[in-house]
């Protein structure tokens, strides 16, 4: 399994959740790696797992929001690691409630982290990434195919990823870079725990179905297979792969369901105040 034997991968938000395990599941897999995000403590006990595991760790205590960090990000692990053959842009967060109860300081900061955010980690990693015929992964979201009620700022930011994967797909094409952008369903994650500010509530319950999420270290297996293998894109879990299905070829469906079976309804409930980071 050493897909990435000698390589150099770097994941943002790379302390907690999918991040944290694809960092892991990269060093298993051969890699040195570089793990970056705004909490120096998670990553750093993300990097002693890794050196644990026989590879080199790099932890940069950095925001994808600060374009300038996302440069001197990549300007370390170049001088520390010696080069860039693999970048993961993972960080993100999830904003939600009704439309009418969001305010445009919370779109703001969505985009900030999960469009803007990205963008930066892509236009720091990119030089980098053509010298080594690299590979660049995407993390998008199945709501970057199919939109919820409650979930419009952090489905309208998914989607857009969506749209920069494959316009650098395209535009990459035959430059030796690859661009993977992947679409996760439901996986354990801090993401139902963090408010519209993003600030993490260990103690606020995940509302989402347990029985048909996957484990974070699951995710990052299939999910660096994918980036491995080059792939444009890639969807899971298996309901996610049924619900994306349906919102790119059967949108009306989509519609007509959550507007008169209830499910919209309960998908809005379930958006407690609290999420709403107080207002």
């Amino acid at each position: 399994m050493a897909r990435f034997d000698g390589l150099v991968v770097w994941v943002t938000g790379g302390g907690t959740g999918i991040g944290r395990a694809l960092a892991l599941e990269a060093a298993r897999q051969g890699a040195d790696v570089a793990v970056s995000g705004r909490r120096a403590e998670p990553l750093e006990e993300v990097a002693t797992m890794v050196r644990a595991a026989g590879r080199r760790a790099l932890v940069i205590a950095s925001d994808v929001v600060d374009e300038t960090a996302c440069r001197d990000t990549v300007a370390r692990i170049v001088a520390e690691l010696g080069k860039l053959d693999v970048a993961v842009a993972n960080a993100g967060y999830g904003a939600s409630g009704a439309f009418e109860r969001l305010t445009m300081a919370d779109w703001r900061r969505q985009f900030d982290v999960n469009v803007f955010g990205l963008l930066h980690t892509v236009y720091a990693a990119l030089p980098e990434l053509r010298k080594t015929g690299g590979r660049l992964g995407l993390v998008s979201s199945v709501m970057g195919l199919v939109a919820l009620p409650g979930q419009g700022p952090y489905a309208a930011s998914k989607f857009a990823v969506r749209a920069i994967g494959l316009t650098l797909a395209q535009e990459l094409h035959g430059s030796g870079v690859s661009v993977t952008t992947i679409y996760p369903g439901f996986v354990e994650s801090d993401i139902a725990r963090t408010d519209n500010r993003g600030k993490v509530d260990a103690s606020r319950k995940d509302p989402r179905p347990a029985k048909l999420m996957w484990t974070a270290d699951r995710a990052a297996r299939v999910m660096l297979r994918a980036v491995a293998r080059r792939r444009r894109e890639m969807v899971f879990t298996g309901h996610g792969r049924a619900g994306a299905f349906l919102g790119k070829h059967f949108p009306g469906l989509v519609h007509f369901v959550l507007t008169r079976s209830g499910i919209g309804k309960k998908a809005l409930a379930s958006n407690k105040q609290d999420r709403l980071g107080g207002k």
